[in-house]
């Protein structure tokens, strides 16, 4: 006859059998972060990421890297030129843009609320409003939006740059114009401003005596960034990222483990797999001490 504790005994080895083997399942692959550290010749580090999980979740879905890196907006994409870790700023051009040299129809820069708080134009980037109308409001009510920059009006442009020069011809006067901030048009759309084209340019606090031709044309935006931990997990050889379906921030090491803070085994508390993993082993240990227990007193 069988003794009692039998049955227990067998519960034990099944149940033991069942916690090694998901133990040794092989990691889902979604569950695991393929981080690009490039794009073309531009590093991305954090807080950015061109693939999802990668990075901080505030900028989820802002980069996307085809042959170039381009950032991501509901106006558009626009092409990232340089990102500059230590100064916290990303340069970018927008196409359809009008420059010294081209002459393109006008087109509203637009940005999401979030982007416009964690990335927003810089302070020395100015937009150059053109070609507009007597009844503008940055003429009327609004023209204390308007400004010049070292030492510049925006009058320059049309008798510095060829494209801008066409205004001129086509009107045999000289068309107002309005240098302002990033504000103004993201506040008041381009048909509201009515001025027929407009052009960004950056580093204006350094362009004193240098005339319109010798600008630098783009978008020069300033990134925050959170202090979450991810220096810890630089350091232990991991990469910063974040859960995809909670946006949870997550230190990205291995092809086997992702934990909370950094990589090294044992130091912090861990999250993810890693945390299943432990578990699980402590839950063979309890299993193994009882079973060997129970087949002593038999």
């Amino acid at each position: 006859m069988d003794s009692p504790v039998t049955p227990l005994i067998s519960s034990f080895k099944i149940i033991l059998f069942v916690s090694l083997a998901m133990i040794c399942r092989p990691l889902p692959a979604s569950s695991l972060a393929n981080c690009r550290s490039f794009c073309g010749n531009i590093p991305i580090n954090y807080p950015f990421g061109v693939d999802d999980g990668c990075g901080a979740p505030q900028f989820r879905h802002m980069l996307n890297c085809s042959s170039d890196l381009f950032f991501i907006t509901p106006s558009g994409s626009y092409k990232v030129q340089s990102i500059d870790y230590n100064k916290k700023t990303m340069v970018v051009y927008d196409p359809a843009m009008s420059t010294c040299s081209i002459l393109q129809p006008h087109h509203d820069f637009i940005m999401t609320d979030l982007q416009s708080v964690i990335i927003p134009p810089t302070p020395d980037t100015v937009f150059a409003l053109l070609n507009c109308s007597i009844d503008s409001p940055v003429l009327n009510h609004y023209k204390n939006l308007c400004f010049n920059f070292s030492g510049h009006s925006c009058d320059e442009l049309y008798g510095g740059c060829n494209a801008f020069r066409l205004f001129h011809l086509l009107t045999n006067s000289t068309p107002a114009c309005c240098f302002t901030s990033y504000d103004t048009v993201k506040f008041m759309k381009m048909n509201i401003l009515d001025c027929t084209h407009y052009t960004t340019v950056i580093n204006t606090d350094g362009l004193k005596g240098i005339g319109p031709s010798d600008w630098v044309y783009g978008i020069k935006l300033s990134f925050s960034v959170a202090e979450t931990g991810c220096a810890r997990c630089s350091l232990s050889g991991g990469t910063c990222g974040y859960d995809t379906e909670t946006e949870g921030m997550l230190c990205l090491c291995s092809s086997s483990t992702n934990a909370t803070r950094e990589c090294a085994a044992g130091s912090v508390t861990a999250g993810g797999m890693q945390m299943q993993s432990t578990y699980l082993h402590a839950l063979v240990v309890v299993l193994g001490a009882a079973a060997l227990t129970l087949s002593a007193r038999l």
